[in-house]
């Protein structure tokens, strides 16, 4: 694993287990690099075959953000389709695991930052956490339709429409008020600790096929469409992502048509 993704392994003095994962990038807001999202993935997979533990903790360092999206110098050494394609696999891994996976966001959550939140079973904040999508002021690409739906079963279509058509940032305190947070509070560290006590004292039985039940739902619900990859792959080589990349590189705002 990359000292950039931070994993330990916690038992409680029950015996139980469960995991904290720290994205360790403060200097860059988190943002996920290509080694980050496969170590996550190699966890998960390591994780869905071990049922001794409970649950899984994901925050970010430094107190500034979770994770503040793709880091966009890694992600423009990639071939973007297939790259956004390995992401999503990452997600529905993590989506899929039979843990509950809590989400301890302080800071910015945007991005592929707030892609890993919205696929995690519980998210808990502070107060200054901003939650949103701005790519439409920033590079000009698209999100994988499994991800924007994900995005639309947390926070409902009204305000994923607003932070995606919009790109505006959205307060910790309206994620509550949607029912994507579980709760707002300044003492984080307190509070998921409380959290994955009670969850260590619950039947796994019953977690494990909750969690099985609404993953077939999700399924159901959130297919992948017909055509998707010649869709990204058309916004990826179109006028708009190559004036955001411009822009990207020369630190300045991108003109878009």
């Amino acid at each position: 694993m990359t000292d950039e993704l931070l994993i330990e392994r916690r038992t409680a003095e029950t015996g139980q287990h469960w995991v904290e994962v720290t994205f360790n990038r403060p200097e860059k807001l988190n943002a996920f690099t290509r080694g980050m999202y496969q170590g996550l993935h190699e966890l998960c997979r390591s994780l869905a075959e071990d049922p001794t533990v409970k649950a899984l903790v994901l925050r970010g360092a430094g107190g500034k953000a979770f994770a503040a999206g793709n880091d966009i110098e890694d992600f423009l050494g990639q071939d973007q389709v297939p790259y956004e394609e390995e992401i999503r696999a990452m997600f529905t891994a993590l989506f899929e695991l039979p843990q509950v996976t809590i989400a301890a966001i302080d800071g910015a959550c945007v991005g592929g930052g707030l892609a890993i939140a919205t696929h995690c079973d519980l998210r808990i904040a502070t107060p200054t956490s901003r939650f949103g999508y701005p790519i439409a002021r920033t590079l000009g690409n698209a999100l994988s339709s499994p991800v924007l739906f994900r995005c639309a079963a947390i926070f409902g279509e009204s305000l994923t429409r607003e932070m995606l058509l919009t790109a505006r940032l959205q307060s910790a305190e309206r994620a509550y008020g949607v029912g994507a947070l579980l709760a707002v509070t300044s003492t984080l560290e307190e509070d998921v600790a409380e959290l994955v006590s009670s969850i260590l004292g619950l039947s796994s039985v019953t977690l494990r096929t909750t969690k099985s039940q609404l993953g077939f739902r999700a399924a159901a619900l959130e297919p992948v469409p017909d055509g998707e990859e010649e869709l990204l792959g058309a916004v990826y080589a179109g006028p708009d992502f190559a004036e955001g990349v411009r822009a990207f590189l020369a630190k300045s705002r991108p003109h878009f048509g």
